[in-house]
């Protein structure tokens, strides 16, 4: 499908025409940018402490089939983060040397490429950086005499100019907190090691049941498989998408390759494998779980996340300590969601410095944290990560029917792309609307490549627009 007079570059937006590639002497071996930014973000507790729980509060929540389901749908998960969502946009952005909102045009069109996935992704960043902001700061001020509100305006400032500074300030920041993190998780790992081949799920199913009396029943192996992929490539997905950024600043395949595996397949299965073989080692043990149960009783919940079991693991007094460092350690995710904003306004609003849009962006951010809101909004913002299936999905197979290379921008909205995303869109949020879709974020996913090949394959593809210079090179 294309217009009746072949496009000129004059139809393009001056966001594409101001576009220059990242050039090769600018960037740096993968364990410089890429690898330590991406494993940054699975080292944020509020990523690994989930990794036990589901959504929906079923009894044993991803263990209570045992370790060994649990562990496999992190392993799928892992694999499909990496090969599935993050590898085709990083070659993406290593090949054109380009951002997302550029490359996105040639699925989405130059029109539709502003919207999705350029402006949605810088906005929705703005979101996340909220929840961070407001998670973190609640946990440094039970340890410091600071308001929380206080510290969520500096917090907030802080890794909104970070993330304005580039991935390789990032990096910097990212390659030595997450070693809190790290730390941590093999410290609780080495404290419940011994008791893992004790645990019995049925007994905790059994503890959390006279806690919890109305909780839905316990998953199947199968859903449990299905609950860990949900969570893990939920969270990922615009993380995957936003690959093509990392990609841009990776000197060749190899770069690209073994930043995904390192710093995102890795990263997933040692910070939420872990989490999960802690949970399965306090339970196993008598003396812990007691603690455990206990503490859930106090609190009127069933504690079944990493997180917080640090008190029963470490010891109440060492457990506080170590949850105030662990929040100072979420600094580089805070910096991540800052990096990707910035990088979006700065491509589709390039006239308008981005000092000043980031900086309103960072504003909201804070008054969303400030008011409480960041700490109600979660399930808002895992609809729309989720929403980026279809987006990977389509990038994928634009990439492939163009042979590995950037066909460069279409002309206005391009209908495969936004026919392909809105189908995976609409699979992606049936859960929430009471419809059971086991792993909705890869179905979503599946049926954005899919949607995407036939249409192209009918012809329901603007033409792609003539480019010049740098541009032009860009698609060889």
């Amino acid at each position: 499908m294309s217009n009746q007079t072949t496009p000129s570059a004059g139809q393009l937006p001056g966001y594409i025409t101001s576009a220059v590639p990242n050039p090769k002497a600018n960037r740096a071996p993968w364990y410089k940018n890429t690898a330590p930014t991406y494993a940054g973000i699975f080292l944020w507790f509020v990523f690994w402490q989930g990794a036990t729980t589901t959504q929906a509060g079923f009894l044993g929540g991803t263990l209570a089939q045992g370790v060994g389901p649990a562990l496999l749908g992190l392993l799928l998960s892992a694999v499909i983060c990496h090969f599935l969502f993050y590898l085709v946009p990083g070659l993406f952005g290593m090949k054109t040397g380009l951002p997302l909102y550029i490359v996105g045009t040639s699925t989405f069109g130059a029109q539709g490429g502003f919207l999705m996935p350029g402006f949605l992704m810088g906005v929705l960043q703005f979101g996340w950086l909220g929840v961070n902001i407001y998670f973190s700061s609640l946990a440094l001020s039970a340890m410091i005499p600071i308001k929380a509100e206080i510290i969520m305006v500096v917090w907030g400032l802080l890794a909104a100019f970070v993330g304005l500074k580039g991935i390789q300030y990032v990096a910097k920041v990212a390659t030595y907190l997450p070693l809190i993190p790290l730390f941590t998780l093999i410290w609780l790992f080495a404290k419940t090691a011994g008791s893992i081949g004790s645990f019995e799920p049925a007994k905790m199913v059994a503890a959390q049941l006279a806690l919890a009396p109305t909780a839905p029943p316990s998953l199947a192996g199968i859903g449990v498989i299905a609950a860990v992929m949900t969570y893990v490539v939920g969270f990922f997905a615009t993380a995957g998408a936003a690959g093509v950024d990392f990609g841009q600043n990776s000197r060749d395949k190899n770069d690209v390759s073994m930043g995904g595996l390192v710093g995102v397949a890795l990263a997933i299965l040692v910070t939420a494998g872990l989490s999960i073989l802690v949970v399965a080692g306090v339970y196993g043990s008598p003396e812990m779980s007691a603690k455990a149960i206990a503490a859930g009783t106090e609190k009127k919940g069933f504690i079944l996340d990493t997180f917080n079991l640090i008190p029963v693991v470490l010891g109440p007094d060492m457990g506080k300590w170590v949850m105030f460092l662990l929040a100072l350690a979420a600094f580089p995710p805070g910096c991540f969601s800052s990096f990707i904003a910035a990088n979006s306004f700065k491509t589709t609003l390039p006239q308008v410095n981005p000092f000043i849009s980031v900086g309103i962006g960072a504003a909201v951010s804070i008054m969303l944290a400030v008011t409480g809101y960041a700490g109600k909004v979660i399930p808002v913002f895992v609809i729309i990560g989720a929403s980026f299936g279809p987006i990977c999905g389509a990038m994928m197979v634009d990439y492939l029917l163009n042979g590995g290379k950037w066909s460069g921008p279409r002309a206005g909205f391009n209908p495969a792309g936004w026919i392909a995303w809105a189908a995976g869109f609409v699979v992606g949020i049936l859960p929430n609307l009471g419809v059971n879709v086991p792993a909705a974020p890869v179905l979503a996913f599946v049926v954005g490549a899919v949607v995407f090949f036939l249409c192209a394959k009918m012809g329901l593809q603007s033409a792609v627009v003539p480019v010049s210079g740098a541009l032009a090179e860009a698609t060889k």
